[in-house]
């Protein structure tokens, strides 16, 4: 009997214990690719993905879309001096100014059903990796603390009198929130359109991600600045809807939800259906376009755009998916039918295979 001391003195071995897993004796199915498995393969994904890209064309192209692009539009305060002077330059000149500018456009048919109301960027890199970092989601679960985190640098705190002042929402997310005000005017209604500015959110974000802090929001946030672009305060986003301010405000929780490419849109207002003369959507006609233009794009070379649009069963225009379902299957059908081309003129027939033997000539 080896006795305890000995054992212990035994060289220690990495070699694996004796089981099926460890051994790699596990059993396993390896399909043997043949003409007649790889072949049928080929065919049948051509035929699948071919009227599934089309039905996804279909229902894009039932969305209707009218897209404005105002990023230099000219200030109306100098169009009517005469000096057509861009409210891009104005802005980039005098941060703190307030440009309104206007832009008639023409809807040629009629947008039925649900409307939404985008704002597009260009050229803007919301994926950038310490962009995407710069926020405090203990802060925007209504934790508010004096502390904030780290990834909100530069953008955490603002200092006055030797004071940190911790900005609430803190980071650059935060920081560059989008601020320009679009109102539509209808010509045949003479009226406003209605924009509603709730429901725009994800429930998931506004009811799990984004909670306010207990309390009354003035007295919470008083010992919180506003982030450095902003010209006001976290508790006055929506100076109609007590409900839609703070970190539940939805403008803010879309734009913190950051895009993957740097051309996006992000949903700004839905059209109001239950007011008189848009329970049908919108009726084509002419339009004007109001902007309160705050937000400069001139330092990263972007664009700025309103779009109005319709939705389908599978949501919005987005021609992508069904053309890369029809290329997949075309793709699919031509590389099948080529293979089985190769395979009827190239393969061994039966009976050849069967009486092959060591005199067989190689070829």
């Amino acid at each position: 009997m080896t006795s305890v001391s000995e054992t212990s003195s035994l060289p220690k071995t990495k070699k694996p214990s004796d089981s099926a897993f460890k051994q790699q004796r596990l059993p396993a199915w390896q399909p043997i690719l043949t003409a007649g498995t790889v072949l049928p393969t080929f065919f049948v994904i051509g035929i699948a993905f071919i009227p599934v890209g089309i039905g996804l064309l279909y229902f894009s192209d039932e969305v209707k879309e009218r897209s404005i692009d105002y990023t230099n539009c000219i200030s109306n305060n100098t169009e009517r001096d005469g000096n057509f002077t861009k409210c891009s330059e104005l802005i980039e000149k005098n941060s703190t100014l307030n440009c309104f500018c206007s832009l008639n456009f023409t809807l040629p048919y009629d947008f039925g059903g649900m409307v939404y109301m985008y704002y597009g960027l260009t050229n803007f890199y919301q994926n950038h990796r310490r962009y995407v970092k710069s926020r405090d989601d203990n802060q925007l679960l209504g934790k508010l603390s004096d502390v904030v985190s780290s990834d909100c640098e530069p953008f955490a705190y603002v200092e006055s009198n030797d004071i940190k002042i911790p900005i609430a929402p803190c980071g650059a997310i935060a920081n560059s929130l989008f601020s320009d005000e679009l109102t539509l005017f209808s010509v045949k209604h003479n009226d406003y359109v209605p924009l509603l500015k709730t429901g725009i959110a994800w429930p998931s974000d506004k009811n799990i991600k984004f909670r306010n802090p207990d309390g009354n929001l003035n007295d919470t946030f008083k010992n919180f600045a506003k982030p450095k672009n902003w010209d006001r305060y976290i508790y006055e986003l929506d100076t109609e809807n007590e409900d839609n301010n703070g970190f539940q405000n939805e403008d803010l929780i879309v734009w913190m939800r950051t895009a993957a490419l740097p051309t996006f849109r992000k949903l700004y207002r839905r059209i109001d259906h239950t007011r008189s003369g848009f329970t049908d959507g919108l009726l084509a006609g002419n339009y004007t376009l109001h902007v309160k233009y705050s937000y400069t794009v001139s330092t990263f070379e972007g664009t700025k755009r309103m779009i109005l649009s319709t939705t389908s069963l599978l949501g919005g225009k987005n021609r992508f998916l069904g053309i890369a379902y029809i290329v997949v299957g075309c793709v699919c059908l031509l590389l099948g039918i080529a293979l089985l081309i190769i395979h009827i003129k190239c393969s061994k027939s039966t009976n050849e295979i069967i009486n092959v033997n060591q005199n067989t000539p190689y070829q």
